[in-house]
């Protein structure tokens, strides 16, 4: 009768290890899909910011001024939607050791803009998007003050140019 119960306390301790150890590899992988899940989250809700900052024709005064001289049709509010925020995975970015992400942003507007207007809000749209993932990551004192590239403990994020369609 000893040795049955010195057994079962073996079997036990082998079985928790175990479970210990694939708890220990889940949680790895539970939690860099986390933090690519909320950069996710983070993006769209950039996307959003920048497209609705444009919509309403919010601007710096440096911005607005230099609006106002040279391009009256961004002074005006328009429509414009957010179709899409997609990433890629570029791989393994040598420079900063970390995995590259790419955010694109597809978009529509209903009023007929130039292609500098569209580049204008388009780069609004895609500043909005990587402040929102400098501030989900709390990493703005390590980027630039166009947020381009964000860092977050195992991503880098940077942004293509908005697909207009």
């Amino acid at each position: 009768m000893m040795g049955s119960k010195g057994q079962i306390s073996g079997e036990f301790l082998l079985l928790t290890g175990v479970l210990i150890f694939v708890l220990m590899i889940s949680t790895i992988f539970i939690a860099t899909e986390l933090e690519l899940n909320t950069a996710v989250i983070a993006a769209r809700n950039g996307a959003t910011e920048g497209m609705a900052s444009s919509a309403g024709a919010i601007y710096t005064k440096d911005a607005y001024s230099d609006y106002e001289k040279k391009d009256n049709d961004l002074l005006m509010p328009y429509s414009v939607e957010i179709i899409n925020v997609s990433y890629s995975d570029l791989g393994f970015d040598g420079n900063y050791e970390k995995k590259k992400i790419q955010f694109k942003v597809y978009a529509t507007s209903s009023k007929q803009l130039s292609k500098k207007d569209l580049d204008s809000i388009g780069d609004r749209i895609n500043y909005n998007l990587r402040k929102s993932l400098a501030i989900s990551f709390n990493s703005s004192s390590s980027t630039n003050k166009l947020y381009n590239p964000v860092f977050s403990p195992h991503y880098v994020f940077t942004t293509a140019n908005v697909k207009w369609v």
